[in-house]
C-alpha cells in the first residue's frame, strides 16, 4: 500500500538548496550519505492541473510527469516577513481566485512557490 510521497527538486546547486531547506526553512532531514539530505515535508496535498504542453523530467529511464512545488501557509504576509528576517526576499504577491501567492528564490537561482489558499484544501479538518 502507498505510505507516502517523495518529491524530487532538481537544482543547479543541490548543496546550496539543501542547506537553504535545512537552515533557512528549518525542514528536518536525514543524511542519506555524502551530504545527500532527504527532507521531511509538511503535510501535503496534490492538485492535478491541465498542461499546456509536454512537461516531463527524465528519471530512472522513464519520462515522468513534471511537477511544481508550492509550500502552503495560513498567513502569507507573516510568512514573507519571517523569511525576510532570514534574508529571503520573495517576489510581489499575486492575487488569484485560488489564493495569494509569491515565489521564494533558492540559492541555486531556481524558485519555489509559497501560497495562502483561499480554496478548500484536503488538509482542512472538516
Amino acid at each position: 500500500m502507498i505510505t507516502g510521497a517523495h518529491f524530487l527538486l532538481y537544482s543547479d546547486d543541490p548543496s546550496a538548496d539543501r542547506a537553504f531547506f535545512r537552515d533557512v526553512l528549518g525542514f528536518r532531514a536525514v543524511d542519506a550519505g555524502e551530504g545527500w539530505l532527504i527532507f521531511a515535508l509538511p503535510a501535503a496535498e496534490m492538485g492535478v492541473h491541465p498542461a499546456n504542453g509536454t512537461f516531463v523530467q527524465r528519471h530512472a529511464d522513464h519520462d515522468l510527469q513534471g511537477m511544481l512545488l508550492y509550500l502552503m501557509c495560513d498567513d502569507l504576509p507573516a510568512s514573507m516577513a519571517e523569511l525576510r528576517v532570514r534574508g529571503v526576499h520573495c517576489t510581489a504577491v499575486q492575487e488569484a481566485e485560488w489564493g495569494r501567492a509569491t515565489t521564494i528564490p533558492l540559492p541555486s537561482g531556481g524558485a519555489i512557490g509559497l501560497y495562502q489558499p483561499t480554496h478548500p484544501t484536503a488538509l482542512d479538518d472538516g
